[in-house]
């Protein structure tokens, strides 16, 4: 496709590349298309062609208000939210991670910790749900690291029986409701490769994690997430992408989310194709 526009010099700003993406037949694989293939001595910042390919994907279809995105630990959730945030220029909400007192001796101690360090999540994220944005407000625009719904995912594989049915009694008292995600993305990566990135991430309460742990929260992800119909999803193999420090990579999946169509998606990039 080209581009009717006169000769430009210089750093590439976002105003002209939103200029040059004018024509409402362009497609957003069409206008990533022609920011790759402008001339090398463009400087065009990964957060121009992010807001460019948003805002002509926004002359096409509405975009996606609340994105959520799942995945066991050390697969990516928040340095993805965080970039999404960015460059739809959304809030944030991130899981509470760092502040549960209870979360280092549960690695430590294991199953004898359980029960407090869910009970801290569950009221936590609880607390959270109730500030997000209804479904009934015209702005419900977020990004958030974590669905509600994933609280019991880790309570079912922590907790024994007795535990578990406490919680589940606590849980249908606080009475949550959370609104549902315009669309979930959900990323999926071994348990060696979770394992080396959290040991990576130098986080001292993690380091102890195992993973046993892990294999069995990657088969409790693909079990609810096989059933999951609540919302659109967004399926992703993140065992081979770095969205932190490798912009094309995050471009890449970009792009899928502006695409997305229908209620279920698989996206398996290649890295040496990106």
């Amino acid at each position: 496709m080209a581009v009717n526009a006169e000769p430009l010099t210089g750093t590439m700003t976002e105003q002209n590349l939103t200029k040059a993406i004018t024509d409402p037949s362009v497609t957003i694989n069409e206008s990533l298309m022609d920011m790759n293939n402008l001339p090398s001595d463009f400087v065009v910042s990964a957060v121009q062609r992010a807001t460019t390919m948003i805002a002509a994907a926004a002359k096409m279809q509405p975009l996606p208000k609340y994105l959520a995105i799942e995945g066991p630990i050390g697969v990516g959730k928040t340095t993805l939210a965080r970039k999404l945030a960015d460059v739809f220029a959304y809030p944030l909400m991130l899981e509470p991670v760092t502040e549960n007192p209870f979360l280092d001796r549960f690695y430590a101690e294991g199953a004898s910790q359980a029960l407090p360090t869910q009970l801290f999540f569950l009221l936590h994220r609880a607390r959270q749900v109730s500030d997000m944005p209804g479904n009934d407000l015209l702005d419900r625009s977020l990004v958030a690291d974590f669905m509600m719904e994933k609280d019991e995912l880790f309570a079912k594989l922590t907790l024994d029986a007795e535990e578990f049915l406490l919680y589940q009694q606590i849980q249908k008292s606080l009475k949550v409701k959370p609104p549902v995600p315009d669309l979930v993305i959900y990323l999926q990566a071994p348990a060696k490769t979770l394992q080396d990135r959290v040991l990576h991430r130098g986080n001292d309460f993690e380091q102890s994690i195992e993973l046993d742990y892990l294999d069995a929260l990657n088969d409790s992800y693909t079990e609810f997430f096989h059933y999951y119909t609540q919302a659109p999803l967004l399926i992703v193999n993140a065992s081979e992408v770095d969205f932190a420090n490798n912009d094309e990579h995050f471009l890449a999946l970009l792009e899928q989310i502006l695409c997305m169509e229908g209620t279920r998606q698989f996206y398996n990039p290649n890295p040496t194709l990106i």
